[in-house]
């Protein structure tokens, strides 16, 4: 795993030891950023179910001004630690070690205004992607946020997110991206 383009293009990146987390391959990574981006000019992101903190590092590297890591397990949360440390991105993150529905609710309490949503539970924790909608519900997604949701082909998330929508869906051979973003009204 490595930092694939932006400031801290090249940089390589641990994954957590174990079975308990599945890291984000580079060339998904890749088509994610290209399908979203591929560059921001700041804003705030969100790594829920963070693991490695991979996707967040290599938003931030992109030009997001500030990723908020979520992850629950210890050995998760060192890696991101040591990730961010390596590329010196520490400045620009904040990062939690809390189960995600704890951390969802505090977004509310914040007002958090959220750019870049990236849900990547564990393949058959598919209660948590209704954390997306949750997140749209309370009003913590921007007009002009994305949804990135990563999901085992498997798995048939819905088409909209209160008011927010699937705008593409790309799989990558057991791996599905589901890409979503707020919903135009008519005449507008």
């Amino acid at each position: 795993m490595r930092v694939i383009s932006g400031t801290k293009k090249g940089l390589p990146l641990k994954a957590v030891t174990g079975t308990n987390t599945r890291p984000t391959t580079d060339k998904v990574k890749e088509s994610i950023f290209n399908m979203i981006g591929p560059y921001f000019d700041g804003g705030i992101a969100v790594d829920l179910f963070a693991g490695s903190g991979n996707l967040g590092i290599e938003a931030l590297s992109r030009g997001i001004d500030t990723c908020i890591f979520i992850e629950k397990d210890q050995k998760a949360m060192q890696t991101i630690v040591d990730n961010l440390q390596k590329c010196r991105l520490e400045e620009s993150s904040e990062r939690y070690k809390i189960d995600a529905s704890r951390a969802v609710k505090a977004f509310e309490k914040r007002e958090l205004q959220i750019d870049l949503l990236f849900v990547d539970p564990p393949y058959s924790k598919v209660q948590f992607y209704d954390l997306a909608r949750k997140i749209v519900e309370m009003g913590c997604m921007k007009d002009t946020g994305i949804i990135v949701c990563e999901h085992d082909k498997t798995i048939d998330l819905e088409t909209d997110l209160e008011t927010f929508s699937l705008t593409r869906r790309e799989t990558y051979g057991n791996t599905v991206i589901s890409i979503y973003r707020k919903r135009m009204e008519e005449g507008n």
